[in-house]
């Protein structure tokens, strides 16, 4: 017979943290508790990454199986390992906790880290607790009990694709959910368009507890989701907003330091649990705004002609960009005529030590239209297989001119590169220092081009963008794409976590922009003084019956 103090899912929390050797719960754990224990039958828990919700609801896991051994509770979450995990812990609760000591599976019972029965169970085709991957057949299962565990990972909702895919995956819930079960959502947004903010379409309750006190601004983006005990704190002290909500767990110190690893929009995310898209002039770059197709190293079409239409919506290449933001191939290109380009910039921006990646890209030029038939990343920093690879890339590009971040290093990466360009590929270089703020300087430089459609990508770039990052860790890969990299910068220092990418691009496009604008200063003048030559022409044959010597202009 379970104690009447213990029905209350709090205590319980209390004394397991207690057996973990773990201080008491905190503020926001108790709060998590009891949303956990008396929530709606669909609930989503989102709360900021280090709470410890995973371990408060494998404890919720076995106080539903201490008021209810014949429960049957299944795991699921975005790879079988995590979910594994998950219920192995639950097991060793179980099989260490001397409260839940009657629970332990017998002999003749299942025990495996996969799936366990407890102790009093009765006989079932369904184990008390079985984990499974997110990814793996869940149909043919039956629960009580649902819980779905970090099911979103970067691995399965890098692209609008894939994120699909892992909404209709989640609908099986339904068909294993036996009548009057419960699904309990926990997760942390990994992208700006997370299934999570779609939850509610589905008849779920979403509850947020983000790391700090939001400002009146976020509040109107959280809605109803933010938890209602932050509403009540807010109300009564509208001053604590940017202070943490949890100080035991992550204090105001703790919470600077990662915003700055993180980067402004991964902190939103992952901390601040902000995927509101709200604000979409917050992201001045739009990926619908270039204009993406077939092109080659040599010639470009004279005229492409953006539009759009759902006609040319481009489907098959890896969309990284926020929801609704689609690439887009020309609608036609006028009188089907190509040509040669006019001219190719390569900018670089070295990494240093080999910490990062030194990036790169090539933008050639012709008729006022701006072409990008190269972008990437190389590692290496300094090394000499680096600085070959770089200069075998101007050369296959038929580069022109190379620009070269020189910020860092005193322009060592120039003088070591010189020899290697003069011995593969002779051109120009020129070095580029930056002094304003580097976010407002790549904004200012690419929306003209972008907004005006005079950007066109060669689609093997989009799709080397994203297949050169499959080697890094999942919450690496993204943040060095450069599609990612141009659809999430704000003019916010440290919106980005990474920018090289993005910075070389604009860096070669500055150099075009420079140009068009130097061409047309130029124009300008000569317009200007034909206009001058006329009138005096005019003046000359009407005043003296003769026109000026073109020469002496008497």
């Amino acid at each position: 017979m379970v104690k009447h103090e213990l029905h209350d899912f709090r205590n319980f929390l209390y004394l397991a943290w207690d057996h973990l050797g773990l201080p008491p719960p905190t503020r926001i754990q108790y709060d998590i508790a009891e949303y956990l224990q008396n929530g709606p039958k669909r609930r989503v828990i989102e709360a900021f990454r280090g709470v410890g919700k995973s371990w408060i609801t494998s404890a919720y896991v076995c106080h539903q199986l201490l008021l209810n051994p014949n429960s049957n509770i299944l795991v699921v979450s975005a790879s079988k390992q995590r979910s594994d995990d998950f219920s192995t812990f639950t097991l060793r609760m179980i099989n260490e906790m001397p409260l839940l000591g009657h629970l332990k599976p017998t002999e003749d019972q299942r025990n495996s880290k996969v799936a366990f029965d407890v102790g009093p169970a009765k006989a079932s085709h369904a184990p008390s607790v079985v984990s499974k991957g997110i990814t793996s057949q869940i149909t043919g299962s039956r629960a009580d009990l649902i819980v779905a565990d970090d099911v979103e990972s970067l691995n399965n909702s890098a692209t609008q694709t894939m994120r699909d895919k892992l909404t209709e995956t989640m609908k099986e819930f339904d068909a294993v959910l036996k009548p009057g079960g419960h699904i309990v959502v926990l997760g942390t947004p990994q992208t700006e368009s997370s299934i999570y903010t779609y939850m509610p379409e589905r008849g779920f309750e979403v509850r947020i507890w983000p790391a700090r006190y939001p400002s009146s601004m976020q509040r109107k983006g959280y809605g109803d989701k933010l938890a209602p005990a932050l509403i009540t704190e807010l109300d009564t002290d509208p001053d604590i907003n940017g202070k943490p909500t949890d100080p035991d767990r992550f204090d105001h110190e703790d919470l600077l330091e990662r915003e700055a690893s993180y980067g402004r929009t991964g902190f939103n995310l992952q901390f601040m649990l902000d995927s509101s898209l709200s604000d979409q002039g917050r992201y001045p770059l739009k990926l619908g705004d270039l204009i993406v197709m077939s092109i080659n190293s040599s010639q470009g079409p004279e005229k492409p002609v953006w539009g759009a239409s759902k006609e040319n919506v481009i489907q098959d290449l890896p969309n990284v960009g926020l929801p609704g933001d689609r690439y887009y191939g020309p609608i036609t290109v006028i009188d089907g005529a190509w040509a040669d380009y006019t001219g190719s910039v390569m900018a670089i921006d070295p990494s240093g030590r080999g910490a990062d990646e030194t990036a790169y890209a090539v933008v050639k030029m012709l008729n006022g239209n701006l072409y990008v038939t190269d972008a990437g990343g190389l590692p290496g920093g300094y090394s000499e297989e680096t600085l070959e690879a770089l200069c075998k890339i101007a050369k296959k590009e038929k580069v022109n001119m190379l620009r070269i971040e020189a910020n860092f290093g005193d322009g060592m990466f120039t003088q070591l590169l010189k020899p290697v360009l003069k011995k593969i590929y002779p051109c120009s270089i020129e070095e580029v220092k930056h002094t304003t703020q580097k976010e407002k300087r790549i904004i200012d430089t690419l929306e003209p081009v972008m907004s005006a459609h005079k950007l066109v990508f060669d689609r093997k770039v989009v799709q080397h963008d994203y297949d050169s990052t499959r080697s890094m860790p999942p919450e690496k890969a993204l943040r060095y794409q450069l599609m990612y990299q141009m659809s999430r910068i704000t003019k916010h220092r440290g919106s980005l976590a990474h920018d090289d990418r993005l910075d070389v691009l604009a860096m070669a496009v500055s150099y075009w922009t420079e140009q068009m604008a130097q061409d047309a200063e130029q124009s300008m003048r000569d317009r200007k003084d034909q206009k001058l030559r006329d009138q005096l022409e005019n003046f000359m044959d009407h005043a003296v019956g003769r026109k000026p010597n073109p020469l002496t202009w008497t």
